[in-house]
């Protein structure tokens, strides 16, 4: 996306710190307990995990991770878009970003793990217009009937 710019490892930026934990939040106060998997920020630290951020200008638009499953799988994490960025395609940019950097690294798949309920409509689009498809549950996640799986080979 034109004049978007994406930074590695920005998670002691005060206004990313502030995006997350709202993010944090709302993955919360949408998802039940034995459902809800969002990563804390010391979660994004952990050396198999790549955050991103997504600037314009120096104005903070949205984050995204990509974590290692394995030297040839993938897991798309963390995926938000601030607020006042919303319709502005932030999160398909980061999508496009995280997918690129999982073809360098060699991946073969790229996996995601997100909520079913209507907060969760607009991700899900995102997921299956990006050819994300239906898959079980990987990496230990437990199938609830609240969690959806997707995968899409890269």
């Amino acid at each position: 996306m034109s004049g978007f710019s994406f930074h590695q490892d920005d998670l002691d930026s005060p206004d990313v710190q502030a995006l997350l934990d709202s993010h944090f939040a709302q993955m919360r106060s949408n998802s039940p307990p034995d459902a809800c998997h969002v990563l804390p920020i010391d979660g994004l630290r952990d050396a198999e995990v790549t955050l991103w951020s997504a600037r314009e200008d120096g104005r903070l638009l949205g984050v995204g991770a990509l974590k290692q499953l394995s030297p040839d799988h993938g897991e798309v994490k963390s995926m938000r878009t601030a607020p006042d960025a919303l319709g502005r395609g932030v999160g398909r940019a980061l999508l496009h970003h995280i997918i690129g950097e999982a073809r360098r690294r060699g991946y073969r798949r790229l996996s995601l793990e997100t909520g079913s309920t209507a907060p969760f409509a607009a991700a899900l689009r995102l997921y299956a217009q990006e050819g994300f498809v239906p898959c079980g549950p990987f990496g230990g996640y437990a199938d609830t009937p609240f969690t959806r799986f997707f995968t899409r080979e890269i």
